[in-house]
């Protein structure tokens, strides 16, 4: 099964060579970077009540902790991908191992909020040597059509359901270690990867690398920088001129970005293939349904632990049936595509992204069945989109400039992780805010950080006589389902739109079948 938008190439799928066992035992290794940074992404979402309760972050800083290191990570991940096609992307990828494993030994014992969120920027920094090389490796190991989409559904899978893993380990984690051993689970991950990789992974890079172009990494990172900042304190906080300003900067410099790689021979990103509607879509659809995964499960994760009590270990089983699910649908969705045209696969994905949102505003009460089945229909939404969309994105180059659309694919997924948190998490934290009643006798440091979130209220009400702690409990939960809600209703609104915009964009995507073996 081959996805594609252009026009076949001289060399047939028949007289492409197919990648023998070495290829697949390197797609087993290169999984293992691609589990730890997806699972990265994610993992915090169930130590967020534990550093809430032995850190004391506000609101804001708490935000940073989980979107400092998404951020970092899609604003190198450009510079990065080039990078990996100039020096070597195994080379790159084993840097940026090591230099991720070291740091995550830091996290886990970051004495306070600010020096948490100065490591989490750090392991974006060593992630971003780590992506682009893994799906580039990927592209240049499978060279048979057939044998690429398989690769790149395992990759797929592999991040969407790294994503939706992050809870679980982190649950198993909470329920039997304190909050920063999260971060050392990288080690053990790591050290097979340093072992293995240079015995079974080859190395490549661009044979004719352009030189390197320091502008561009420095107007790539200033572009995306203020704009994520500007959207996230608009979110959290309201309009201010000092938000649009950083917003309008932002977009000034990637403006600025875009005419000099338009200008230049060697580009660092070619962004003529945004001209192409199928590949714009595609970036679209895999951003857009990142931001409905990892804003889900920034809400629901705290739902059922802060409001259903649950422990950290069966909060994470209640998702365990939506992470198969995830991993299940992001195989299967390259067989359907033998049978059903991408563009519909995409939005059928999208659609059941909004189904998942719309069967948690109808959970009024909150139940945990509810939660399990909007989480299933959300993994089959999500692992079909991905695969589709990152065949198409990668489809699009040349092996040799592998590294950059690969950046550009995951540049989406890592800017969706970062609007997902900054976007649905502000909406909740300000329709927590609005509705939260906190009890007059409190100090008023106390009533900050009992109005900032629904762990530091926890925390608050804990210090309280029995009637005024039940009573800032029970407005606490109620604000916090209030804005769930809401949150809810956005997502469904987000994501309907986005399922028009692909049917548009991706409508002259077609499907052919793989070539039958002779």
């Amino acid at each position: 099964m081959a996805l594609t938008h252009t026009a076949p190439t001289k060399s047939s799928p028949e007289s492409t060579p197919r990648a023998g066992v070495r290829s697949w035992i390197a797609l087993a290794v290169l999984m293992l970077p691609v589990l730890l940074v997806s699972v990265d992404n994610t993992v915090l979402s169930f130590a967020i009540p534990s550093i809430s309760l032995a850190l004391t972050p506000s609101a804001s800083e708490l935000l940073w902790i989980i979107d400092v290191y998404p951020l970092v990570l899609a604003a190198l991940l450009v510079p990065m991908g080039s990078m990996t096609d100039r020096f070597g992307r195994r080379k790159l990828l084993l840097i940026g191992s090591t230099g991720f494993a070291v740091v995550s030994v830091f996290a886990a014992f970051a004495p306070n909020a600010g020096a948490l969120i100065g490591y989490r920027a750090l392991l974006g920094l060593f992630g971003a040597m780590l992506m682009p090389a893994t799906l580039s490796l990927i592209r240049n190991l499978f060279l048979h059509p057939g044998q690429r989409r398989t690769a790149i559904a395992v990759w797929a899978a592999g991040f969407s359901g790294g994503a939706a893993l992050g809870p679980i380990v982190g649950g198993f984690i909470l329920e039997h270690f304190w909050w920063g051993a999260v971060f050392l689970m990288s080690v053990p991950v790591l050290i097979p990867l340093l072992i293995l990789a240079p015995i079974f992974v080859p190395e490549s890079k661009d044979p004719n690398p352009g030189k390197i172009d320091v502008w561009s990494i420095l107007l790539s990172f200033g572009a995306m920088v203020p704009t994520i900042f500007g959207i996230k304190e608009i979110a959290q906080s309201g309009f201010s001129v000092i938000n649009l300003a950083l917003i309008v900067a932002g977009v000034a410099l990637g403006v600025v970005f875009v005419r000099r790689q338009m200008r230049r021979e060697n580009p660092m990103m070619d962004v003529s293939l945004f001209k192409n509607p199928v590949f714009s879509g595609s970036v679209s659809a895999n951003l857009l349904s990142i931001f409905a995964l990892v804003g889900f499960l920034y809400f629901i994760t705290q739902h059922l632990q802060l409001v259903v009590g649950l422990s950290p270990t069966h909060a994470a089983y209640v998702l365990v049936p939506g992470l198969a699910i995830t991993v299940i649908f992001g195989l299967l969705a390259a067989k359907l595509a033998n049978h059903i045209r991408p563009s519909r696969l995409v939005v059928i994905g999208l659609l059941l992204n909004a189904s998942a949102f719309l069967i948690v505003w109808l959970n009024t009460d909150g139940s945990v069945l509810g939660i399990m089945i909007a989480f299933a229909v959300l993994g089959a939404g999500v692992g079909t989109a991905e695969t589709i969309s990152n065949d198409l994105i990668l489809s699009a180059a040349p092996p040799t400039k592998a590294g950059a659309a690969s950046a550009i694919s995951e540049t989406a997924y890592e800017v969706g992780s970062v609007l997902g948190t900054a976007v649905l998490g502000s909406v909740l934290a300000a329709a927590y805010r609005m509705n939260v009643v906190i009890p007059k006798s409190v100090s008023a440091a106390d009533h900050e950080t009992a109005s900032q979130t629904l762990g530091g209220a926890i925390d608050v009400a804990a210090s309280l006589p029995a009637a005024q702690s039940n009573a800032l409990l029970e407005s606490a939960k109620h604000a916090f389902d209030s804005g769930q809600g809401t949150v809810a209703m956005v997502s469904v609104i987000v994501m309907l739109v986005a399922a028009l915009m692909c049917a548009w964009t991706l409508r002259s995507a077609v499907s052919t079948p793989e070539p039958v073996e002779h």
